[in-house]
């Protein structure tokens, strides 16, 4: 433990250990921890209280900014230390305990959490757990690797606990912007107008009478694991580049193109990739977390700027951004998530976003979050916040997977719809590039088929389509075999029995 990481002289008694702070918590609270996908989560505390509820009949809501690292949230679903958790999850643990209905889960839109905290449609929160790489000399939190929604926590909890994690280096301080929205009805406009702008103060104002404990850390955050992109991943990536350069040829835009959202992953980082081999110019992006292929490309001098609410990098990147922290530091901001997915400043800056869907329908519905459309994979996060927003809202995802491309990932219908075919504006798979701005329906459903959809698949979709137009309507369906295709894969084991079956 160092000293200068509390500079306020009325925390020092309140240093416990994770146990003791473990042991802070009741059963049935409602708690708030900071952490946005791995990024600046509980390393300690919460970690405790899992092992606590081992021996223990206890359990919480837990309420969070994204997904938490290492296996926090698979220890807390294994030892029934959750009675709910929102609003959004990455753990396989837990998504099971979820799917198996002994764990509620609260799936949202991640610029509505601290919203629905602050205007009282949720629980009060009791107790929030808020990671810090140091307190200044007021008291006041200087955050890590993510904001999420700490500053919402630390307002609104009765309670505050905060993990001073030594791993981070002191010269974090400047690169947030916190800002906290006034209540209703007197709220006032977010002052953004560009990814780079500052309007808030680079710390997490907080009551010193509610800090019961500061407990100490000293580690990494849970390494994000990066794939290379693959022959599908690079395909996507190249139909998309092609895409924004037939956009720069007519006019649309300028190789800066317009500030960038891209989701997590592989398909994210191949697409990242493929601007960085383009003939772009001074990117910038806003989006929700910054990734090793987002500082590839400050690296590559393509991106300017990147504003966001966390970093979520790999083991390699992350020691590699530590030690060159300074180079970094006036290229990037962080923000709370209600400030990085807001509608309002989405919409104004006019931006790019590009997220991954589980699967699209051929009239451009699609769904983000639910397998065979009763399975919680992870949630819809922040991915609703842009596309219903965005200057262009992209989908992408493969046309085909598992052995033998036994599931189409183009569809009659979806079997549940996050974003519907208002909301999307381009969709892509491996196989080419859907651009849908200004269709009907049949319009739309034709050119899905044709340029996305796998070519085992192509022909029973397109039977379907002219069944199902014979029949009519604006948007035509044959309701009883509208989830054919899920139908025949859950009964044996693959899409394409449907595809026979049709076409007999």
């Amino acid at each position: 433990m160092t000293e200068n990481r509390i500079l306020f002289q009325g925390y020092h008694s309140k240093i416990i250990s994770a146990k003791e702070a473990a042991n802070l918590i009741t059963d049935k609270m409602t708690v708030g921890s900071s952490g946005f996908t791995k990024a600046g989560d509980s390393k300690a505390v919460l970690p405790a209280f899992a092992k606590r509820a081992e021996t223990e009949s206890i359990g919480i809501t837990l309420i969070t900014g994204a997904s938490l690292g290492f296996t926090t949230d698979n220890d807390l679903a294994k030892n029934n230390a959750l009675y709910r958790r929102m609003p959004f999850q990455a753990d396989a643990g837990l998504r099971g305990k979820i799917n198996e209905g002994d764990i509620y889960f609260t799936d949202q839109h991640l610029s509505e959490t601290s919203e629905l905290l602050e205007n009282k449609h949720l629980p009060q929160l009791d107790l929030a757990i808020i990671e810090a790489a140091y307190i200044d000399e007021n008291g006041n939190i200087i955050p890590t690797t993510s904001v999420g929604n700490s500053a919402s926590f630390a307002k609104i909890a009765s309670k505050i606990i905060i993990e001073i994690n030594e791993s981070i280096p002191l010269n974090f301080k400047g690169i947030h912007d916190i800002i906290l929205h006034e209540s209703y009805p007197n709220r006032q406009p977010i002052n953004i107008t560009k990814p780079d702008d500052r309007t808030g103060q680079d710390f997490i104002t907080i009551d010193p009478e509610k800090v019961i404990g500061i407990v100490y850390t000293n580690l990494s955050d849970s390494a994000a694991m990066v794939t290379a992109p693959d022959a599908k991943t690079s395909a996507i990536g190249k139909h998309l580049v092609d895409f924004f350069e037939s956009e720069i040829e007519a006019g649309r835009m300028t190789p800066s193109l317009m500030p960038l959202q891209v989701g997590i992953g592989k398909v994210a980082n191949a697409v990242m990739s493929g601007l960085a081999k383009g003939n772009f110019e001074n990117l910038t992006m806003y989006s929700e977390v910054l990734q090793d292929s987002t500082f590839e490309l400050i690296d590559s001098g393509k991106m300017t700027f990147a504003s966001a609410s966390s970093i979520t990098v790999s083991e390699a990147y992350y020691k590699h951004l530590l030690a060159n922290f300074e180079q970094y530091k006036d290229k990037i901001i962080l923000r709370p998530q209600n400030i990085s997915n807001s509608p309002e400043v989405i919409r104004r800056l006019g931006i790019i976003a590009i997220n991954t869907a589980i699967e699209f329908d051929i009239y451009g519905n699609v769904n983000s979050t639910h397998i065979s459309g009763t399975k919680m994979m992870n949630g819809i996060g922040g991915s609703g916040d842009f596309a219903r927003n965005a200057y262009l809202s992209i989908f992408v995802t493969q046309s085909a997977s598992k052995e033998f491309n036994a599931i189409s990932h183009v569809l009659p219908m979806v079997s549940h719809v996050d974003h519907t075919e208002h909301d999307v504006d381009i969709l892509v798979t491996e196989q080419g590039l859907a651009d849908l701005r200004g269709l009907a329906p049949r319009e739309r459903a034709k050119l899905i088929i044709e340029k996305c959809a796998h070519p085992e698949y192509k022909e029973a979709l397109i039977d379907y389509f002219n069944r199902a137009c014979i029949r009519g309507g604006h948007t035509p369906h044959i309701l009883e075999e509208a989830f054919s295709f899920h139908t025949s894969y859950n009964e044996t084991g693959t899409m394409k029995q449907n595809c026979l079956v049709n076409l007999l």
